[in-house]
């Protein structure tokens, strides 16, 4: 049986930069989370096989050189498969722990769960002017843009800035975002942006009076046993990473173990639109604390209404799938959440090729890790991959009573 312990607001308060003593539970190093047979958790395993087998198929057809699937329900695993290679000079078999670069999975897996921690924390207010905490971001109308429509990608902000190429410090960059233009009036229509999750990295480290990086490692990583998830690792683990693009624009080499957006890149690696790298034992776990209302054995990291409202859609502006900070499921067209995940469930993707989405009506995760990018970004065949995937596994779960 699962267990929830929540912590007091005064713990919190202490987890977020303010006073009191935060109680430490200790969690074991990351193994994933606990392994069950697939009949168990209502899985037909003949169709998980199925699945594992549609991603070799894939593999040799060139969508990607290797893959990491990772499926659970009830927080325990049902499937964790690898499949293919490292890459084009490494055809050494990936593994379940090999670690990839997550790309804009760091937006909810890390900008995202500070925010939740410091809501929980009465810190950080959702309809609050994003200037309360960031002075530096002033332009027309900006003083009108919330935390809530950065969260939900509607603040009118442009997609991205070339910072790699119009800044040579990490300041001047956080400067060019700060101070761009909005293309639009606030809350008026949905944009992604990489520059939203930029600004709320700086709200975070003026909230917490810590570096981005060092809060998520000591705040929700650590206490969750994610022994495998970093911004900057250290060149010993590289050979653990599988690499991603060729970059002919930037940096003018391979890449392997350093951010592969740019803007990351121009921001030291450690942004809140990307720069993690991470593995699918990892991702399950943080997936399942999600899915258990913010718990995880006895540690209540996040307030379960915390959890819930970050994770149901916003319809800001009218119409967009957003949740804040993460996604939902298309009412119709393309979605990579596939066709048959509940309309509750919530995800995301990553540029390097990656995803991760959960069904809270099944209790379910589907955690996707690849390198599409590699050799180069033009290989666009992850796309439906990631769509059949979760039909595919949908349709291996066929007691979803259990």
């Amino acid at each position: 049986m699962r267990r929830r312990v929540s912590l007091t607001l005064v713990a919190l308060t202490a987890a977020c930069g303010g006073t009191g003593t935060r109680e430490r539970t200790p969690v074991p190093a990351s193994t994933g989370i606990p392994r069950a047979a697939p009949s168990s958790l209502g899985f037909d395993s003949t169709r998980l096989t199925e699945v594992v087998a549609y991603l070799r198929a894939e593999v040799d057809s060139g969508a990607f050189p290797g893959a990491v699937l990772a499926v659970g329900r009830h927080g325990r695993l049902a499937l964790l498969a690898p499949v293919g290679h490292y890459g084009v000079d490494d055809p050494r078999p990936v593994d379940a722990g090999t670690s990839y670069d997550i790309a804009s999975l760091t937006k909810v897996v890390g900008l995202t769960s500070a925010c939740m921690l410091l809501v929980d924390a009465g810190r950080l207010e959702l309809d609050a002017p994003i200037d309360r905490y960031v002075p530096a971001f002033r332009g027309p109308m900006k003083d009108r843009v919330t935390v809530r429509q950065l969260l939900t990608h509607s603040a009118g902000l442009v997609a991205d800035l070339p910072l790699y190429d119009s800044t040579a410090t990490r300041a001047a960059a956080l400067a060019a975002v700060d101070t761009t233009t909005l293309v639009a009036p606030p809350g008026t229509s949905y944009r992604y942006s990489d520059l939203s999750a930029i600004v709320l990295m700086q709200a975070v480290e003026q909230l917490t009076g810590q570096p981005f990086d060092r809060f998520l490692a000591e705040r929700v990583f650590r206490p969750l046993g994610m022994t495998a998830t970093r911004f900057l690792p250290p060149a010993s683990t590289r050979d653990r990473i599988a690499p991603t693009e060729h970059d002919t624009v930037f940096r003018h080499r391979w890449l392997r173990g350093e951010v592969h957006d740019e803007s990351a890149a121009r921001l030291g690696g450690v942004s809140g639109n990307a720069g993690l790298f991470s593995t699918a034992p990892d991702l399950s776990r943080f997936a399942a604390m999600l899915l258990n209302g913010g718990a995880w054995d006895t540690l209540q990291l996040i307030r379960a209404e915390t959890v819930a409202e970050f994770t149901t859609r916003q319809n800001l502006p009218a119409g967009s799938t957003r949740a804040l900070g993460w996604d939902t499921p298309s009412d119709s067209g393309y979605s990579s959440a596939g066709a048959k995940l509940s309309r509750r469930s919530f995800g995301h993707t990553g540029f390097t090729g990656t995803s991760m989405w959960m069904d809270p009506d099944r209790d379910l995760f589907i955690v996707l890790l690849t390198n599409r990018v590699h050799p180069t970004r033009a290989n666009m065949a992850i796309i439906p991959v990631r769509a059949r995937v979760a039909d595919l596994v949908a349709d291996a779960l066929t007691h979803p009573e259990l």
